[in-house]
């Protein structure tokens, strides 16, 4: 055959453009209450408890109760990304990314959602007739780190501090950890023949639910000033994410940018810390 028969050869590339490993969805959206905001910031109202009083005699006079009123603001940020794609990239690249792109842009936000929710639970919450007061996470809502990582204990903890403030019994209990407090959960000697049968299925993926909690697992947890990964438990109406309407998605052509092809997307959204009593830290050694 003729030596010079490669000449001919066909050379075939990839139309396909894949996306990297990455988080695609939302980890923390509908696991938290979800609310709608027309305004820059928005007010939400709750009410706190009252204790009823005897009668002492008949025809005594009627009791005043003062029910107590407070709020949490929220304030939406503006969230954007965008990305250009040169014409003639198009051509060299034999496939057009714009619909990766927009998929990127929209992954991006999700992940942009779930740091704006773990700030929230973590950080202060705005209170006061007009939301400037600022309250931090007691102490008593956080359970050090004992320098060990996620156990049975520290479960077990999270679990009574939420039934001792009456949280309600009924609403879903979430506990979002990263892959290396499962680990911890499977590597844990406390842990009896049937528990540790139920951590493997949760470390497979086949079930998400341990000791009352809904796990959620996510890489993007916080780690505190002592280097330990901040753990968070709560209650599904214990923190709030408020979503603005006017969410923008835009494929246009950029003169000034020699008619490039912009994909654009921008959202805005916030959230708070509904009530201290239902959301707790929990501090994890991770070596």
């Amino acid at each position: 055959m003729s030596l010079e028969i490669t000449t001919a050869f066909v050379q075939e590339f990839s139309a396909n453009i894949d996306l990297l490993s990455q988080q695609m969805m939302s980890r923390f959206m509908d696991r938290v209450r979800m609310e709608s905001q027309s305004s820059e910031t928005q007010f939400f109202e709750q009410i706190g408890a009252t204790d009823a009083v005897e009668a002492t005699s008949r025809h005594d006079d009627t009791p005043r109760v003062d029910t107590p009123h407070a709020r949490r603001a929220v304030s939406l940020s503006t969230f954007r990304w965008a990305d250009l794609i040169d014409q003639a990239d198009k051509t060299k690249l034999l496939s057009n990314p714009t619909t990766e792109y927009a998929q990127s842009a929209v992954m991006a936000l999700n992940r942009k959602r779930d740091d704006i929710v773990i700030e929230a639970a973590l950080g202060v919450s705005r209170t006061g007739k007009n939301g400037t007061t600022n309250v931090p996470l007691p102490a008593e809502q956080k359970i050090v780190v004992g320098g060990v990582g996620l156990n049975l204990n520290k479960l077990l903890e999270a679990s009574r501090r939420l039934n001792e403030e009456e949280v309600d019994p009924d609403m879903r209990r979430y506990m979002a950890i990263t892959s290396r407090q499962l680990q911890d959960l499977l590597e844990e000697p406390e842990l009896t023949s049937a528990d540790f049968a139920v951590v493997k299925t949760l470390v497979e993926g086949k079930i998400d639910t341990f000791m009352g909690f809904t796990f959620i697992r996510t890489e993007r947890l916080t780690l505190d000033t002592n280097g330990d990964r901040q753990v968070i438990a709560w209650a599904e109406d214990g923190l709030l994410m408020s979503s603005g309407s006017n969410d923008i998605t835009r494929i246009t052509e950029r003169e000034d940018k020699n008619y490039s092809v912009q994909v654009f997307r921008q959202e805005q959204f916030g959230a708070t810390r509904m009530e201290e009593v239902k959301v707790v830290e929990i501090a994890c050694l991770e070596p």
